[in-house]
């Protein structure tokens, strides 16, 4: 097969204090012996992306120039934002963790996989065609979508690693803040399957409802004026001692150790100046709050640690076995425990519409947006 020729989305941050967004024309070599070229039909926008597309821009200051086939976005980007973007000064980056399409030509090694709907992972996946090492994608069943398979990597394995995580370091419950999202809702039942006692954090009644709707036990809102005293009840009750958390900034990851430490507490029979002796693990993973992380220091005793935590370290760490039965498991379960579901289905060039993109930057809970390179 001849070269492949099509439009990918780039992010490139400029020694001017802007940021922009362009679709360039990338031509695709013959794929080598173990390397594969899809056609991209879906690729979902999770919030991850949203963290290289647009990094530290202020997205209020965005321009649109350009054509209406090839629009330009330009941002501007806070002066006090760029020492911790200097290694992605002059670097066009290509943006999409995962997505799903038909493969088109492939190298000696995977030419069975030619006219195949695959999942696949990497990054570049905002573009019209990718290449990548066949390793990298997974074929979907006939049955199976590119829309529904193109999610199949970020936020499925990143919640069963959360069930892994739990059972390597020994802990019996989990709390995870943020909780109505897809991801959410898939650690709910993943939960639900697998007998594991799980706390929800959510910020309003709808999004509460949204978990008590697929079976979740353990709900705290935390804009109930007595959410403190509920999260503190549920966590001695679970005996949860491991959080996840999406927010980030603030002082809800506080809280939760706040819970844990008063949960202990209360079957505790000998004052410690240092607290209690239970262990509390406290995760974040995610950036909805971009502020400082507050915490009550003397509240939560001596006995805690808070760590960041992204998939592709702790791959490493669980080792190859482990990897493997999470992917097998995500792709069984891909349209029934790790379904997505999407708000709106956008083109590579509405993807850098104004409006569009302030929309998709919400990460409001049930507005996920999927990219159609082919539209």
């Amino acid at each position: 097969m001849n070269d492949v020729t099509g439009l990918e989305l780039r992010s490139i941050v400029n020694a001017d204090c802007t940021l922009t967004l362009s679709l360039e024309e990338v031509v695709l070599s013959s794929p080598a012996s173990d390397e594969i070229i899809v056609r991209v039909e879906a690729a979902p926008i999770n919030p991850s992306d949203i963290g290289l597309l647009l990094s530290s821009a202020d997205i209020r200051s965005v321009r649109l120039s350009g054509s209406a086939d090839r629009p330009v976005a330009t941002f501007s980007v806070p002066q006090g934002r760029m020492e911790a973007l200097q290694t992605r000064i002059g670097v066009s980056m290509a943006v999409g963790n995962e997505g799903a399409g038909i493969v088109v030509d492939a190298g000696r090694d995977a030419k069975a996989l030619i006219g195949k709907r695959v999942a696949m992972a990497g990054g570049g996946m905002y573009s019209q065609y990718r290449k990548l090492k066949q390793n990298d994608a997974v074929e979907l069943p006939e049955n199976v979508s590119s829309v529904a398979g193109a999610a199949m990597f970020v936020n499925p394995l990143t919640a069963l690693a959360f069930v892994e995580t739990m059972k390597m370091e020994g802990h019996k419950a989990i709390v995870h803040t943020a909780a109505a999202s897809n991801l959410g809702q898939m650690l709910q039942k993943i939960c639900l399957h697998d007998g594991i006692p799980l706390v929800n954090i959510v910020r309003s009644a709808e999004q509460a409802q949204i978990l008590r709707d697929i079976g979740a036990a353990y709900v705290a809102d935390s804009t109930d004026p007595d959410f403190t005293g509920k999260l503190e009840d549920m966590v001695a009750q679970t005996g949860a001692t491991l959080a996840f958390d999406a927010i980030g900034g603030g002082t809800l990851g506080s809280q939760i150790l706040e819970a844990m430490e008063h949960a202990a507490n209360r079957t505790t029979t000998e004052f410690s100046r240092y607290g209690s002796s239970l262990f509390k693990q406290l995760y974040i993973y995610g950036a909805l709050d971009l502020g400082p992380i507050v915490t009550n220091r003397m509240a939560i005793g001596f006995e805690w640690s808070v760590n960041g935590f992204l998939l592709g370290p702790f791959i490493k760490k669980a080792g190859s076995e482990v990897y493997a039965a999470m992917r097998q498991r995500a792709l069984q379960e891909i349209t029934t425990t790790f379904a997505s579901h999407y708000s709106a289905t956008i083109s590579l060039r509405e993807a850098l519409d104004p409006d569009t993109l302030k929309s998709y930057c919400r990460r409001a809970t049930g507005e996920k947006y999927l990219i159609d390179p082919t539209r």
